[in-house]
């Protein structure tokens, strides 16, 4: 979320709910009061079990055109063509049936704790929803005990579902803002007490409401698989991972043996897509005098500094808080290890940019979802030649980073996806009046880069830190206790 752009809401964990009886909630509905934020699995089922076969298949090849248009044109226009695909000429008996009968096992079984908390605390319940009414609203009144349910509505004759919408359309963005006003007014002593949303589009609606607050996001997770497993998924896995590990091993071999100029070039031969924004700089000249640029970067996965490597053309040596003895064999870059003592890192790290320019994800550990973690500020103090780089990456099969599984497989997993992608943003290189040199503090430093970074990305700036992840996933603060006496002095830390 870009920071000043959009209004900002607390987590819904911070609405009591106690004092509500009196309250009037309105709540979305995916993403929401359900955790899944895609409505096309229930169209699915309306399709099947009131249509058959056929019109399930009508709306699977439908579901390409859907995408397209929901998510790079209008979420109004997906739904819209959701809609004509799942009811075109279906009887509205049918619809309500289904409705009744079957969708409200699959609902309530996707019911988000949270939101439920506090949408059943209030007295007064309404749902605005995008999806049609009249597929929703069963559920909504029987089992949830909403009194109001403002949903699209889908056009009729005959008994029978035109698939066209009625006016004022696909109830997205400030539809809803304008369905609420008109339920309940447009006087502020009539808005409703508390607001429950989960994306931009419902922030219209939200900021009508007295209060409002948004799910709880999920920061941190684990596992190797990026999407749910459904069976034909499980079984393409299976098939995939004789090809797909193979054609890691290439690439990890392409990467690791030629010069870094080409690697770019091989990488796209090879199926992985390498997105660069910004411009580069060039590397420092030792004659000048000046000391390597730092260059900053969020942490996506233990493979980022070399993806800058190749973005720059040349290696650029990385400083880690921890790489696995595997990772460190097959890297084509120079890694050196972090101690988390702050003097000696201190005193390596400048002895690092003596020699030439050096990249550093000052998190100290991954994130995959939009969040930036907190930015450690020692690098702040080491040098004022800063460059923030914004990295993000796309997986479609298998995530490229664990908290509680063989850290050396991570590259392998990554370039097991079939068709792994990476963006690198240079960003502008900070200007001197907002380093220390300047008489700027170490934190301001790195708070303004974390805030850049996160900006240019579109996530949110975070506290959390590598204790709080692995305190999450893995029951521990990501220190390894070793039984060796050479590895208790140097005191290994589990990873990214």
């Amino acid at each position: 979320m870009k920071e000043g752009s959009l209004p900002t809401f607390p987590a819904i964990y911070r609405c009591p709910s106690i004092g509500h009886e009196k309250h009037t909630v309105v709540a979305d509905m995916d993403g929401t009061l359900l955790r899944g934020r895609s409505s096309f699995p229930y169209f699915a089922l309306v399709a099947f079990e009131a249509g058959g076969i056929l019109r399930l298949l009508f709306l699977l090849l439908a579901s390409p055109l859907i995408g397209l248009l929901y998510y790079f044109v209008s979420e109004s226009a997906g739904i819209r063509v959701m809609v004509f695909a799942t009811f075109a000429g279906m009887r509205v008996s049918d619809i309500e049936s289904v409705a009744r009968a079957i969708l409200p096992k699959f609902y309530s079984a996707d019911l988000h704790p949270e939101t439920w908390r506090v949408f059943s605390s209030c007295g007064k319940r309404c749902v605005l929803t995008a999806n049609p009414r009249i597929m929703v609203e069963p559920f909504l009144k029987e089992f949830l005990g909403a009194d109001m349910v403002l949903g699209t509505e889908i056009a009729t004759y005959k008994s029978r579902a035109t698939g066209w919408v009625l006016s004022p359309g696909v109830l997205v963005d400030g539809g809803k803002a304008n369905a609420l006003n008109k339920a309940f007014g447009t006087e502020p002593s009539s808005a409703p007490d508390v607001g429950l949303g989960d994306r931009e589009t419902d922030y219209p609606f939200m900021k009508l409401c007295k209060e409002s607050y948004l799910p709880k996001p999920i920061v941190f997770h684990d596992g190797r698989l990026v999407q749910k497993p459904s069976p034909l998924l499980a079984l393409l896995i299976i098939l995939w991972i004789p090809v797909g590990f193979p054609l890691a091993c290439l690439r990890i071999a392409a990467g690791s043996l030629l010069p870094m100029p080409v690697v770019y070039y091989a990488f796209w031969a090879l199926g992985v897509r390498v997105y660069i924004k910004g411009t580069p700089p060039p590397p420092a000249k030792k004659s000048t005098g000046r000391t390597g640029v730092l260059f900053i970067c969020s942490h996506r996965t233990l493979l980022d500094p070399i993806f800058l490597s190749i973005a720059l053309g040349r290696p650029i040596p990385a400083v880690t808080y921890s790489l696995s003895r595997l990772s460190e064999l097959i890297s084509p870059i120079k890694t050196v290890r972090l101690t988390r003592n702050r003097v000696k890192d201190a005193n390596q790290i400048k002895d690092l940019l003596e020699q030439g320019d050096l990249v550093i994800c000052p998190e100290g550990t991954t994130c995959r979802e939009p969040f930036l973690l907190r930015f450690s500020a020692l690098f702040a103090e080491l040098t004022d030649e800063l460059i923030p780089i914004a990295m993000s990456n796309r997986m479609s099969m298998f995530h490229g980073t664990t908290a509680r599984g063989w850290k050396g497989m991570d590259p392998f997993y990554f370039f097991m996806n079939p068709s792994p992608a990476y963006e690198v943003t240079f960003l502008n290189k900070l200007p001197y009046e907002l380093t220390c040199g300047a008489g700027k503090s170490s934190h301001d430093v790195a708070n303004y880069i974390q805030r850049n970074i996160a900006a240019s990305l579109s996530y949110e700036c975070t506290t959390f830190t590598r204790k709080d992840k692995y305190r999450a996933l893995a029951g521990n603060d990501g220190i390894i206790e070793e039984k060796s006496k050479r590895a208790a002095a140097a005191e290994k830390i589990m990873g990214c």
